[in-house]
């Protein structure tokens, strides 16, 4: 075996989010391992934010695959196959990690079409599925048969929290033995920080008194994200008596759309609107508590963020939640649909500054150390060791 490792590692596309994060800081970590990664990534869709500058900043090496989209383009499709498949013929890789299901499908496809030149050793992460809350029930049957299928010419699956990879399970994906869990890690202390100064200043420019209580929405507005929820809960919040906020840091499709939602619920003075952020930590230090109804989640790393920030949440029990929010502890879990007791859990919260306190300090402890990106470095150097000692023709 040379002395550098060659990875080739695939992603949909560097959007706002954890994956991109997660290619990042595993693309720099691994260099200083002996790993020489190529990161392919494809093109964004209309109204999404790029986060390539964070893997640029850490000295990745980024090609664009322009045919590679998130939305099923059958002639697209075969096309980024085509190309990604050129470029394993050429760059010989011995490992091939791909990331998210778009980029794991068609990624492991150009693998099998590459030829004599096909990796060794290939490897994809499940940064949560498809295959629950996104599409309809015969696409949704589609797609997990051909995850069955990926399944059987992969080396090894990682789901990025058990309550995932135990889906996948149930699912019929593959056998609990083929998977690895290995939970995310992000450079928290970059991205945010515990309670300072800032919280005053940006509820200054926001027009939000000292007293009010506020509370936080982080994503992407599409459909999974149940953005509706959101409004719906905070509604029940002003219902209550409560000097509340909602603050809404993101854009998307669904963007006008709930804009014209909180004009009809008569809740549109109190919400803002604020878009997509490059630098999150003075709005998690802004808000008070962070509300995530989503249908589906791999590992939400909004919620991530706002332990980090001393913030408790409020989030839906679906896919990699539970592992992140222990209920009563650093925060709540409630069912998916389910507005009224999201309603209930904020007013609690808003009624008990104490109890938030509390649920911060404990949230923050917890989430430093469990999504260190040492560690995630760790955990993947030491899967792909394994996987090589086991494979003859990887170190060749």
């Amino acid at each position: 075996m040379s002395d550098r490792i060659k990875v080739l590692r695939v992603i949909a596309r560097l959007n706002v989010g954890g994956p991109a994060l997660h290619v990042a800081y595993l693309t720099e970590g691994l260099a200083e391992r002996g790993y020489d990664t190529t990161l392919v990534a494809g093109s964004l869709a209309h109204g999404e934010e790029s986060m390539a500058h964070v893997a640029l900043r850490r000295g990745a090496r980024i090609v664009t695959l322009p045919h590679l989209a998130r939305q099923v383009s059958p002639l697209n499709d075969l096309l980024a196959v085509r190309h990604l498949a050129k470029l394993i013929r050429t760059e010989r890789p011995q490992i091939l990690h791909t990331h998210t299901a778009k980029a794991g499908a068609v990624g492991r496809v150009a693998a099998l079409l590459a030829g004599d030149a096909r990796p060794p050793i290939v490897v994809h992460t499940f940064h949560g599925h498809v295959l629950r809350g996104y599409f309809n029930p015969l696409a949704t049957l589609a797609f997990r048969t051909l995850e069955r299928w990926l399944a059987t010419v992969t080396t090894r699956l990682i789901a990025v929290s058990p309550e995932v990879r135990d889906d996948l399970v149930r699912l019929g994906v593959a056998p609990r033995e083929k998977f690895a869990v290995i939970r995310l890690g992000i450079q928290l202390d970059e991205r945010v920080s515990a309670a300072g100064a800032a919280r005053r200043e940006t509820r200054r420019r926001m027009g939000i008194s000292p007293e009010a209580f506020v509370v936080g929405w982080v994503g992407r507005m599409t459909a999974v994200k149940r953005t509706d929820d959101v409004l719906l809960a905070f509604a029940g919040v002003l219902d209550r008596g409560v000097d509340a906020w909602l603050c809404l840091i993101g854009d998307g499709p669904d963007r006008q759309r709930l804009e014209r939602r909180a004009h009809e619920l008569g809740i549109v003075r109190r919400c803002l609107f604020v878009g997509y952020q490059d630098e999150v930590a003075p709005y998690y230090e802004a808000i008070d508590a962070l509300l995530l109804p989503s249908a589906n989640e791999g590992t939400p790393v909004s919620v991530i963020e706002a332990l980090a920030a001393e913030r408790p949440a409020v989030a839906t029990r679906v896919g990699g939640v539970p592992d992140v929010v222990r209920e009563g502890v650093d925060g709540y879990l409630v069912d998916v649909g389910d507005a009224d007791t999201l309603a209930a859990r904020l007013v609690e919260l808003a009624g008990d500054p104490d109890k938030r306190d509390a649920m911060g300090r404990e949230g923050r402890r917890r989430v430093l150390e469990r999504y260190a990106v040492d560690r995630l470095v760790d955990d993947i150097d030491a899967l792909y060791r394994e996987l090589l000692q086991a494979s003859p023709a990887a170190r060749r």
